[in-house]
């Protein structure tokens, strides 16, 4: 059996007695374990000589899709390349032989990198300072939101428990609003996908603790209206949260702390280039306005005449109340190191160059597909747009179907059925990385698949007819995992 094609597990390529590694001459004697932490039987594993363990992994890692060996059009989240040099720095043993609880001053280096990607990340996002301390966005969102609370209960305004959520959110946005113990209230879009000023008006109130949106917006649209937006949530004595899932569109192009927003948190693994999917690393940090800047949880660098240290110069007995720990240490310092390398590459004036390719890319991705697409929206989008499926509806042939056919062709699907606000919800979002060529094959594709459907509908309704396997049951995936090789030997005897 050809293990590449056919993805044995590591268990079927074992044979009793063969090793792959040799272990070194004991010099340390004989220290027997205490019977109540030694197992009672053998622990089974794989017996594999060094080359199949080599090829096996090596084979099943080519069944792995990611942006390096192909286009990614994954909407909402940012699947861009991820340069080598920012893998090389972040391997450092400079960097990665440092512990968190060394003195301050044999760590100034350290301390001087992470102050600098601070100012450099409030610089690009018009904050007044950064907090680095979060693992990932949504827990930057919940970090955000508890300075917002914090904000409001030193001020004594405790009757500020609701947060506007628009119907187009991220669905983290709601569930962290809801960890935080804040109440929801939910504001309706129009028919152009951008947020109702005339259904936000009667939400607002001294009941409003803030709201959160995305700008580009989950539709890929520009919220027109935000800084009418941003003057009657303030003037409510509300706060403005940013999103930002969709920031990359913005690079070079605008900042949400020139629109009016008082916290935001960033997403290192989308906009700057840092490793993205697998569930993590991730990195959150979050950015907020001067008056907000004693209420950033600790610890946090700053610089003195002397050097750098670790406090938040800001957070007095005044501010006791606030919350002033998210996380242990300083986050997931080698993500925001290699975030910071990704900065430093572009430069000033490269890294303008960002959102405007960004959007250029899935302009012309959007307008070329528009004919076979159904396009909800028709208008200029940012660094992403929504189908709503195909435009001939009585071929039968689903978004999902889609979706698989395009793995036949050697792409990742992009991301479907979100946002809900569409029925066959199809997001495509290209990235500023992709050339010409890239995206003209997969336009090329897309034309395919839609004639497909048209002339010959159940192939793409089979499909995917070249990966190793075919459509997965994800019910009764999530119900009724295989996560042991003997669990999987039990199953298949007692299927037979």
């Amino acid at each position: 059996m050809n293990n590449k094609l056919y993805g044995n597990l590591i268990f079927e390529l074992s044979h009793p007695g063969r090793r792959a590694y040799s272990l070194p001459e004991n010099h340390f004697g004989s220290h027997p374990l205490p019977a109540a932490i030694k197992r009672e039987n053998d622990a089974e594993l794989p017996e594999c000589d060094e080359m199949t363990v080599v090829r096996h992994y090596t084979n099943h890692s080519e069944n792995n899709f990611g942006v390096d060996n192909g286009f990614y059009p994954l909407g909402s989240c940012t699947m861009k390349y991820n340069p080598v040099i920012n893998e090389e720095i972040a391997s450092l043993k400079t960097f990665t032989s440092l512990h968190p609880l060394q003195p301050i001053d044999t760590v100034q280096g350290a301390l001087e990198v992470e102050y600098n990607i601070q100012r450099a990340l409030a610089s690009i996002t018009g904050m007044a300072d950064v907090t680095l301390n979060p693992y990932a966005g949504a827990h930057g969102e919940l970090t955000g939101l508890m300075i917002i609370s914090s904000y409001h209960q030193h001020r004594g305004d405790t009757k500020r428990t609701k947060v506007i959520v628009p119907d187009s959110a991220h669905g983290t946005n709601p569930a962290s609003a809801a960890v935080c113990g804040l109440e929801v209230v939910e504001v309706k879009s129009t028919p152009d996908g951008l947020v109702d000023v005339n259904d936000l008006k009667p939400l607002l109130g001294d009941d409003i603790a803030g709201i959160m949106m995305t700008n580009p917006n989950t539709l890929g649209l520009f919220e027109k209206d935000i800084l009418e937006i941003a003057k009657l949530v303030h003037d409510c004595g509300g706060l403005l949260y940013y999103d930002g899932a969709n920031l990359n569109p913005l690079l070079g192009a605008a900042r949400p702390g020139d629109m009016g927003f008082d916290v935001i948190h960033l997403n290192l693994h989308k906009t700057f280039s840092t490793p993205h999917g697998g569930g993590g690393p991730g990195s959150g940090p979050v950015g907020v306005c001067e008056k907000l800047i004693p209420f950033l949880p600790k610890p946090h660098v700053y610089k003195t005449k002397e050097g750098f240290s670790v406090e938040n110069p800001n957070l007095t007995e005044e501010y006791s109340t606030a919350n002033n720990r998210v996380s242990g240490y300083h986050g997931n310092f080698l993500v925001s190191l290699r975030a910071y390398t990704y900065i430093l590459t572009l430069g000033k004036n490269h890294i303008k160059e960002v959102g405007p390719l960004a959007t250029l890319n899935a302009n012309y991705i959007k307008e070329c597909l528009k004919n076979d697409y159904e396009l909800p929206i028709d208008c200029l989008c940012k660094h992403e747009f929504v189908f709503d499926g195909l435009k001939d509806k009585s071929t039968g042939v689903t978004t999902m179907d889609v979706a698989k056919r395009l793995l036949d062709y050697g792409y990742h699907a992009p991301t479907i059925y979100f946002p809900l606000l569409f029925h066959e919800a199809m997001m495509i979002e290209p990235t500023e990385s992709e050339s010409k060529d890239t995206i003209d094959g997969f336009i090329k594709t897309m034309h395919i698949i839609a004639k497909e459907a048209r002339d010959t509908p159940e192939l793409v309704k089979e499909a995917p007819h070249n990966t190793p396997i075919g459509r997965v049951d994800d019910v009764l995936a999530a119900k009724h995992p295989i996560l042991t090789y003997r669990q999987l030997i039990n199953d298949m005897s007692e299927e037979a």
